[in-house]
């Protein structure tokens, strides 16, 4: 059975909420942040040499990197859900989409994770992070406009992928000036399927991280 080793407060919750989505049978293996550094413990080392989460085992196959991984597990258990047809235009945007999220979208937000651990030895390069999230933010706040998913008219991987950067984005406080996102985002978290996630992963709070930092 497919296998998610799971670190609690990271990217690993979202492939819950694919997997919930699906109604795919998995299996969850916890693993918890250590303190007072939140890094991933040393035993997810034994799975995969990154020792960094999400990674999935199934049978003999061992998967890291999040947009991997939907990929892989869409292929197997998808049965054409969750992504649209081969070839058509929206299959284009959503794979444009699946790798802007850790490609593009994420740098700036941990690049304003770790400035906010260096104070004010943070100030010179400040100003250029912070133009790149308002840009990257203001680029899916445009995308989503009139519009209940980034692909289409349902849910699709690529939804699955940003909601974690709007995540990561919200526990700074740095939606608050992007309504549209602020209801995305809500719209999301609300679906059922990623409630079930949220119960069977536990405690899930990114701003944790910071403030153990």
């Amino acid at each position: 059975m497919l296998k998610v080793h799971h670190l609690n407060n990271s990217r690993s919750q979202r492939i819950l909420w694919l997997l919930e989505e699906l109604a795919a049978p998995y299996e969850i293996v916890h693993y918890q942040r250590m303190s007072p550094i939140p890094l991933a413990p040393p035993e997810l080392k034994a799975v995969h040499p990154l020792g960094k989460s999400p990674v999935i085992t199934d049978g003999d196959v061992t998967i890291a990197e999040s947009g991997a991984i939907v990929e892989y597990i869409l292929d197997k258990y998808g049965k054409g859900r969750l992504r649209p047809a081969a070839g058509s235009s929206d299959h284009i945007k959503y794979i444009e989409w699946m790798h802007y999220a850790e490609g593009s979208a994420m740098l700036p937000m941990m690049m304003h994770l770790y400035l906010g651990f260096l104070g004010d030895a943070a100030m010179m390069l400040r100003p250029r992070v912070d133009s790149e999230i308002a840009n990257n933010l203001t680029y899916i706040s445009n995308a989503l406009e009139g519009r209940n998913f980034l692909v289409g008219n349902d849910l699709t991987g690529a939804d699955i992928q940003i909601v974690f950067v709007l995540e990561a984005a919200s526990s700074s406080g740095l939606l608050k000036d992007y309504p549209a996102l602020e209801k995305y985002l809500a719209g999301m978290q609300a679906r059922a399927a990623y409630q079930r996630a949220i119960e069977k992963g536990g405690p899930y709070d990114l701003g944790a991280n910071r403030r153990r930092s």
